[in-house]
């Protein structure tokens, strides 16, 4: 038997260092072969390459719950922490291969197989998809196996360099059995300074004899002579040689990915296009402000939300860009015949319409953040849809269900009856007064004031089909969302903060307000336990927006608990019963937690 410092080359001492090698081959190969892929979908589809692909379909295919608490948890970053966890998991799984592979070839070329085999399957399932679309993660495949073997040949230890047969388990990390020179199996250890133990076990073919201390890597071995021993016939491992390698093909991975996916966003430069474009004065501007509409109080929401600070909530993890000189839009379904328009169709009709109007998403918890107030300007929608032949259906019109595709497949239904009952429904074009961001849905989007965004707030929008809700289901509805969803009355505490600390005193409680195509008419905080206190409004700018509410609070030393409730003009008050945002959004209400210290 062997004593454990007698294990041969390959042993325990050896077992760390194949792994992690093993393991620096498998990341390798897995950065070129998704920079393959990246080059590859810059030619043909990036939003078929296997991260944007897969990532696509986790978003489809995860329960509700868990988007929800995704949502709760890194709200508008959302899709960076998707792609970074598939980041994690697609390296932690790249790693495994390489391990593997060092012993069997095979494990690396099924690994890597597997995850192409996926990447395949989600692109060719996502709406629009064409054959092309097999090509990123194809060609990503067989790129990464390229890689990891030249790696693998490179690296120490290698069944390939050493002699053995790939995958007969013999070599690196294989199972160890005895050479000649170490005798019979079974045999006695020979005793230290006995003859079978004093002169040196002559090398095999296959590398230094069972007990002969091991080479280290990439250093030449003292001859007999003291002078330095040339390699081996065939040659043994030379680290430079390997590091080099992997060096290489890890920096033109990263480069080729980063290239790659900058052409790809550069060939429609949207920041370009919208800089050339010119929203004309529209034929019904927007009302001007009223004086007292915006407090500016510190820490409360400003009456127009920064469009960087705008919230973004969507399933697409890539930005769509399009060219709107080619893009079009085609309105068609029951009862009306097919029409289609160009952007500059849109851009120079005589009735543009300019409008502030809040949007919110019905992702949004009591108290939360995706909820937003902007300037748009667009075409009126029941305008366009008229001209089209779409009567409502109080009007004997055969469709119920207005369905706006979005150019990545999203679908959005929302009501005909919400579109043509006088409301300031929009396609619009321009977000406070420059054309739509491409994150916002550059170069068309649809505006509807009173409902939330998941059945009316469609981006990137490419296509309108009047429809029923019987024959129909929207995105959202087999995903466990109501078919209808107006926008429910809330109002929120800006400030203070939740766990912020107060000085002792007069102290002001700011927040906003907002109850859609209604109004807000009253505002009302309470203090712990205590009896609600009508808030002071701001000036209303429209039924449309948020208001802004301020309270002066008599703060006294102690833990404080500021609740906030809102009542809109047909007189019903929010409810305090608390519910999540599904099926159709949050109720409850909005409070946060404060410490009064002396001053």
């Amino acid at each position: 038997m062997y004593h454990h410092q007698d294990l041969p080359t390959g042993g325990l001492a050896a077992v760390a260092p194949r792994a992690r090698t093993g393991a620096l081959c498998g990341l390798v190969a897995a950065g070129a072969g998704m920079a393959f892929a990246e080059a590859v979908g810059a030619l043909t589809n990036p939003d078929a390459t296997p991260l944007l692909a897969v990532g696509d379909a986790v978003v489809d295919v995860v329960p509700q719950p868990l988007k929800e608490l995704a949502i709760a948890l890194f709200g508008t970053a959302d899709k960076v922490a998707l792609l970074s966890g598939m980041g994690v998991v697609l390296a932690g799984f790249a790693a495994a291969i390489g391990v593997l592979a060092r012993n069997r070839r095979w494990h690396g070329d099924a690994g890597i197989a597997l995850f192409g085999a996926i990447g395949l399957l989600a692109a060719l399932t996502r709406p629009e998809s064409g054959p092309f679309d097999a090509l990123p993660s194809l060609l990503g495949a067989a790129a990464a196996v390229a890689v990891l073997r030249l790696l693998l040949r490179l690296a120490p230890g290698s069944p390939a360099r050493s002699g053995a047969a790939a995958g007969d388990g013999t070599g690196s990390g294989g199972t160890e059995t005895a050479s000649p020179a170490a005798g019979a199996a079974g045999a006695p250890e020979p005793r230290s300074g006995s003859p079978a133990a004093s002169p040196p076990a002559p090398e095999s073919a296959a590398g230094p004899a069972a007990g002969a201390e091991p080479e280290a890597e990439g250093e030449p071995q003292p001859s007999a002579g003291g002078t330095s021993a040339e390699p081996r016939a065939g040659g043994g491992f030379d680290r430079r040689r390997f590091i080099t390698a992997a060096g290489a093909a890890a920096a033109l991975s990263a480069a080729g990915g980063l290239g790659a996916r900058w052409y790809s966003s550069s060939r429609v430069d949207t920041t370009e296009m919208r800089a050339a474009i010119s929203l004309p004065r529209p034929a019904s501007p927007a009302p001007a402000l009223p004086d007292g509409v915006e407090f500016d109080i510190p820490g409360q929401s400003p009456f127009f939300t920064p469009v960087d600070d705008f919230y973004r909530i969507d399933t697409a993890l890539s930005t769509p860009r399009i060219d709107a000189t080619t893009w079009t839009l085609r309105v068609h379904g029951r009862g009306i015949k097919e029409r289609e328009y160009t952007y500059d169709d849109l851009l120079n009709r005589s009735d543009l319409m300019e409008r502030d109007i809040t949007l919110a998403c019905v992702s949004n918890p009591v108290g939360g953040s995706l909820v937003g107030n902007a300037r748009w300007i667009g075409v009126p929608l029941a305008a366009l849809l008229r001209e089209a032949g779409v009567r409502p259906p109080g009007e004997g019109g055969p469709a119920d269900q207005l369905v706006s595709r979005s150019s990545d497949g999203m679908t959005i239904g929302t009501p005909v009856a919400d579109t043509m009952d006088g409301r300031d429904a929009m396609l619009a074009l321009g977000m406070d007064g420059e054309p739509l961001p491409a994150r916002h849905g550059f170069p068309l989007r649809m505006v509807v004031p009173g409902l939330y965004g998941y059945v009316s707030a469609c981006k990137w929008l490419v296509e309108l089909e009047l429809s029923t809700f019987d024959a129909f289901d929207a995105y959202w509805v087999p995903r466990g969302w109501s078919q209808e969803a107006p926008i429910k009355i809330q109002a929120r505490v800006d400030t203070p903060g939740d766990a912020e600390t107060v000085d002792a005193g007069t102290a002001t409680v700011a927040g906003v307000a907002w109850a859609q195509t209604v109004g807000i008419e009253k505002v009302e905080v309470r203090v712990d336990d205590g009896e609600w206190r009508e808030a002071t409004l701001a000036e209303e700018d429209t039924l449309d927006t948020w208001r802004q509410w301020k309270l002066e609070w008599d703060a006294e030393p102690g833990d404080h608990r500021l609740t906030v409730r809102a009542t809109d003009r047909d007189g019903e008050t929010q409810t305090a019963d608390e519910a999540s945002p599904a099926p159709n959004g949050a109720t409850g209400h909005h409070s946060v937690e404060v410490t009064v210290v002396a001053a």
